[in-house]
C-alpha cells in the first residue's frame, strides 16, 4: 500500500529514480513541486520535455548538443591535436569552468562496469577511434574518475589506443580516490591537467 495518496506517491517515485535521491529527499522535492503555481509546474514539466526533445549528442565528440556539432567542436580556436576523454557531459562542464583547457573532448557516456552490463560496446568508443584515423590527434588525455570502474576504463583505453600511435596520458590526480570531477574545484582540476602523465 502506498504511503501517500497515489498521485503524490507517483511523483515521489519519479524523483527517486534520480541518482543520489533517497525516499526523504524525493518526498521533500515532491512536496516542493506541489507548492508550485500551475504556471511554474507547467514550466518545470516543459523544461524536462524540452531538454529530452532538443538535446542530442554531438556526432564528433558525443557531448551534449542542441543541433549538429557542439560548441567545443565548432570552436576553431581549440587545439585539435589534444582530446580529453571524459565519462559524461558534466565532466566537460567541469573542465570548461576552469577556462585553462583549450583542447577538445570525447564523452564516453559512462565507464566499463560488467556488474551493470556496461561493456565497450555501450560506450562511445567507435566515435573516438574514428577521430584517430588521420594524423590530427597527437595526444589523448584520459580523464575518467578515480574510481575502480574509471581506472579499469582508463587501462582498457590505453591498451586500445596504443596501435594508433598517439601519446596517451592520464590526469595527475590531486583528486581524492572515489571522487567525481564534477565536484572538483578549479585549482585542483588545473593542477591535474598540468601534471598529466603518459600511461605507457
Amino acid at each position: 500500500m502506498a504511503e501517500y495518496v497515489l498521485p503524490l506517491q507517483e511523483l515521489i517515485d519519479a524523483f527517486r529514480k534520480l541518482p543520489g535521491i533517497g525516499s526523504k529527499t524525493a518526498a521533500r522535492l515532491a512536496f516542493s513541486v506541489l507548492n508550485f503555481t500551475d504556471e511554474d509546474a507547467r514550466a518545470f514539466a516543459d523544461a524536462i520535455l524540452n531538454a529530452k526533445s532538443n538535446l542530442h549528442t554531438c556526432p564528433v565528440c558525443c557531448n551534449l548538443s542542441v543541433d549538429g556539432l557542439c560548441s567545443v567542436c565548432r570552436d576553431d580556436g581549440r587545439d585539435q591535436s589534444l582530446v580529453c576523454v571524459v565519462e559524461n557531459s558534466r565532466d566537460v562542464m567541469a573542465f570548461e569552468r576552469i577556462r585553462e583547457y583549450r583542447g577538445t573532448y570525447h564523452v564516453l557516456g559512462g565507464v566499463l562496469s560488467p556488474m551493470h552490463g556496461i561493456g565497450p560496446e555501450q560506450l562511445h568508443l567507435k566515435e573516438l577511434f574514428a577521430r584517430l584515423r588521420d594524423d590530427t590527434v597527437k595526444e589523448v588525455l584520459i580523464a575518467t574518475n578515480p574510481t575502480v570502474e574509471g581506472e579499469a576504463t582508463a587501462s582498457y583505453l590505453a591498451k586500445m589506443l596504443k596501435p594508433f600511435g598517439v601519446e596517451v596520458s592520464r590526469l595527475a590526480y590531486g583528486l581524492p580516490v572515489g571522487g567525481d570531477l564534477e565536484y572538483a574545484d578549479e585549482v585542483t582540476l588545473h593542477r591535474a591537467i598540468e601534471g598529466r602523465r603518459p600511461i605507457y
